[in-house]
């Protein structure tokens, strides 16, 4: 019977022996390691390709000499020599001894100080005083006295008037660039740069490569291809039933209230139908004040000076006159053009505008003469009250749906996809997940950890349960 492990056993890919990092020292170890079939079906390659070898130089150094402590002696260690601390001494301070005999306090200042008589100090300049003058003051400033108008008369033109006269020869539209300028053609550059043509070669291409001489072709083995299984539907009802439907229950609730008051017709939300009237108490009894115009401050006449001015400057003294002649335009005169055509003043806004009539407001407050003076005590009846009419306010009308689930009498179609179309599967427990697999026997284990098991036939394999016989296999796959 052939022995099989854990690896083998296994058919959901999830476990597998408890390997070891090594098997060196191991007895016996000439089996190869079943994890894998790399070891078994990758064949070798033979072929005359060899491997490349390094180009990294070897090290110098000789490994294989006894590798032993490393000493940590260093020159500081070996050179050292400890020398014998001391505390540094330090210095006593002098005792304190106290003078005996009596301190002489006097001072120089003391001693060469002569104090004299002092009196108070009386200013020699003598106290200002102002005398107030009822006279009105008659004087006549530094400027108005000195400055003297001048005669100065009106400036004439230094400008000499010119008369335009058109030349009578046409026009040369030659200048001096070019007069002066010669054309002369850009030579181009020779370019040292190679074509880009791909060069052809005559010789044929060889396309033999190493994979095709040494390439050695195996039979492949045809892929195991599972059977789909067949669809058989579920005859069991799916069950409907949630958390949230088990937990909740539609309990119908009141209505939430509002906590504004509600309008009657002795609140002041409610609305009336007359029309407002506009007299107030202001408008009754305003008393309208004399009100006196802003005085405005009128300036000096200003009085033109009589005397002729002399407006003549450097520039216009200094000036020297050059004959120069004027620049002349190239472009022909183009007279305006004028449409005999009257002009139509008509706009959008004359055509759509429309004077409306407007007529003189009255003013708000009244004339003096016209209020009435109240002699009495005032009453502590306004306007508003006397002349306020309640009225009964009626509510709008609410057009908000009501809070309420809708419900009915119609059964809930509880059918979906999942229900119609889902198939049970059969549930399988892999034989490797049990510390001893059911249908084996435990032979031995190996150095790299692999645990073999052998497998029994169905005659020894079998369970007996009083008077019936379970077979292993169905009580695995019944898990």
């Amino acid at each position: 019977m052939k022995k099989l492990c854990v690896c083998e056993i296994c058919n959901c890919g999830r476990h597998h022996c408890p390997h070891k990092p090594t098997a060196l020292y191991g007895k016996g170890n000439t089996k190869t390691c079943v994890l894998t079939e790399y070891a078994e079906k990758f064949p070798g390659y033979r072929g005359v390709y060899h491997p490349s070898q390094s180009m990294k130089p070897k090290p110098a150094l000789d490994h294989t000499r006894d590798k032993g402590r490393m000493d940590g002696t260093t020159t500081f260690k070996t050179d050292f020599i400890a020398h014998e601390v001391k505390r540094r001494p330090g210095r006593q301070p002098v005792e304190y001894k106290p003078y005996s005999g009596k301190i002489d306090l006097g001072t120089t200042y003391n001693q060469e100080f002569n104090p004299y008589d002092l009196q108070p100090f009386f200013p020699v300049r003598p106290k200002e005083k102002t005398y107030a003058v009822q006279a009105k003051l008659d004087t006549i400033p530094t400027y108005k006295d000195d400055f003297r108008q001048w005669d100065v008369g009106k400036r004439q033109l230094t400008k000499p008037e010119h008369n335009y006269q058109p030349p009578s020869s046409k026009f040369a539209s030659s200048t001096t660039f070019k007069e002066d300028f010669i054309p002369r053609m850009l030579a181009p550059r020779e370019s040292f740069k190679p074509p880009n043509v791909a060069k052809l070669s005559d010789v044929p291409f060889e396309g033999v490569t190493c994979n095709q001489l040494s390439f050695v072709q195996h039979p492949v083995e045809p892929r195991f291809v599972r059977p789909p299984e067949t669809y058989k539907p579920s005859s069991q009802p799916l069950q409907t039933l949630t958390t949230s439907r088990q937990d909740f229950q539609g309990l119908s609730g009141e209505l939430s209230q509002s906590c504004k008051p509600s309008p009657n017709k002795y609140s002041s939300l409610a609305a009336s139908a007359a029309p407002f009237q506009g007299s107030t108490e202001n408008k009754e009894k305003f008393k309208e004040w004399p009100v006196s115009l802003p005085q405005l401050h009128k300036p000096e006449e200003y009085i033109s000076p009589t005397a002729h001015m002399d407006l003549s400057t450097t520039s216009a003294a200094d000036y020297i006159k050059h004959h120069i002649q004027p620049f002349i335009s190239a472009r022909p005169y183009l007279p305006p053009k004028r449409s005999s055509a009257p002009f139509q003043n008509c706009t959008t806004m004359r055509e759509d505008f429309q004077h409306w009539g407007t007529h003189v407001r009255q003013p708000i407050a009244k004339k003096p003469e016209e209020m009435h003076k109240s002699s009495g005590k005032i009453e502590d009846l306004t306007t508003f009250r006397a002349h306020f009419t309640p009225h009964e306010l009626k509510p709008n009308m609410s057009f908000k749906p009501s809070n309420q689930p809708m419900r009915t009498g119609a059964p809930m179609e509880d059918s979906t996809m999942y229900r119609t179309e889902f198939t049970p599967k059969r549930i399988s427990v892999c034989p490797a997940s049990f510390e001893s697999p059911p249908g084996y026997v435990f032979e031995e284990s190996d150095d790299r950890g692999h645990r073999y098991f052998r497998k029994l036939s169905p005659k020894v394999g079998s369970q007996k349960r009083g008077d019936s016989v379970v077979p292993i296999q169905e009580a695995v796959a019944a898990l």
